[in-house]
């Protein structure tokens, strides 16, 4: 069972949390690299509800409206991006992208260095402005939590070198929203393969299924018990079910805090043939890049990846 924290307490008293801190991210066999947040503002509920349905009204779009969004010279870091990733050796379009810097629209950085590296550093592209609000006000509260949460880790000694100030003064956060189009259970790890995650914090909001019913999409539950997050813990070669609830957001430890020993997994639906469900969700990153991961393709999501500065390719 994951381990869960209070945002209050987070804030409040993160020398009180060194314990639960340790037991749900340290390098220890056993522990899942993943702690609940939970206790978040009022707010959040609400604005992790409007984005995932904006990221199921944007996936409906015309083809030429989502291509019009499309940033081939970021390698399509930015805007949106379909078929463009290669999952089990053929392109991935089982899923739909949507690429953006939550905290800000232009980063702050030198023009070679914007034309240097433009996957980390290019302008955000935009569907309309109600969307790019309600990324944004998500973004920017999930990036709020991951930094009192670096700050904890800095402040009880988890982390072996302070990584709050690297995520607090990085220009190339990045938030990745997924959606994940109907289609057929295939059954067993059908949604992305096993990866790490390539950010010092990656924070995930839990997903939200939607059923057509009535002229609507409407939520409802899972399609199967197997639907949804997977993680090996340290030391174990056999995958357990992590359950995020609605309310909370799972924040994932990447190397800088302990060896990338965790692995993790996303099931699309039901091991029953026919289920046919969107899902999104949303995930949010923060820290200097290590190594690619790769997306489960059954579900929305929004991430927000923070990198280290200044050289995006030389942080470890």
């Amino acid at each position: 069972m994951a381990v869960r924290i209070s945002y209050n307490a987070l804030r409040a008293d993160p020398a009180s949390l060194k314990d639960a801190l340790q037991a749900g991210l340290g390098s220890q066999p056993g522990a899942l690299g993943i702690v609940l947040i939970e206790d978040l503002p009022d707010s959040y509920p609400a604005l992790r509800t409007r984005l995932l349905r904006h990221a199921a009204a944007l996936a409906a779009l015309p083809e030429p409206a989502k291509r019009r969004l499309e940033s081939p010279e970021t390698t399509y870091s930015f805007g949106w991006s379909h078929g463009k990733e290669v999952m089990n050796g053929r392109p991935d379009t089982a899923k739909g992208s949507f690429y953006a810097n939550p905290l800000t629209d232009r980063a702050c950085v030198s023009a070679p260095k914007r034309a240097r590296y433009p996957e980390y550093f290019a302008d955000n592209i935009w569907p309309d402005a109600a969307f790019a609000a309600a990324f944004k006000a998500l973004g920017a509260l999930v990036a709020h939590v991951g930094i009192a949460l670096a700050d904890a880790c800095d402040a009880t000694g988890l982390a072996p070198r302070p990584i709050a100030p690297l995520i607090k003064a990085s220009q190339c956060h990045k938030a990745r929203l997924l959606h994940y189009f109907p289609a057929p259970a295939r059954g067993g790890d059908d949604a992305c393969g096993t990866h790490i995650d390539h950010s010092l914090l990656t924070a995930l909001c839990s997903a939200l299924y939607l059923q057509p019913r009535g002229g609507e999409l409407v939520p409802v539950p899972p399609p199967s018990a197997d639907a949804g997050l997977w993680i090996y813990p340290r030391g174990s070669a056999h995958a357990v079910k992590v359950q995020i609830p609605a309310d909370c957001l799972g924040e994932f430890a990447r190397a800088a805090l302990t060896q990338p020993s965790r692995r993790a997994r996303r099931y699309r639906s039901s091991r029953k043939a026919g289920s046919r469900l969107p899902r999104t969700t949303c995930r949010a990153g923060r820290g200097a890049p290590t190594s690619a991961a790769r997306r489960s393709p059954s579900s929305s999501s929004t991430s927000p990846v923070c990198s280290a500065d200044p050289d995006p390719t030389s942080t470890t």
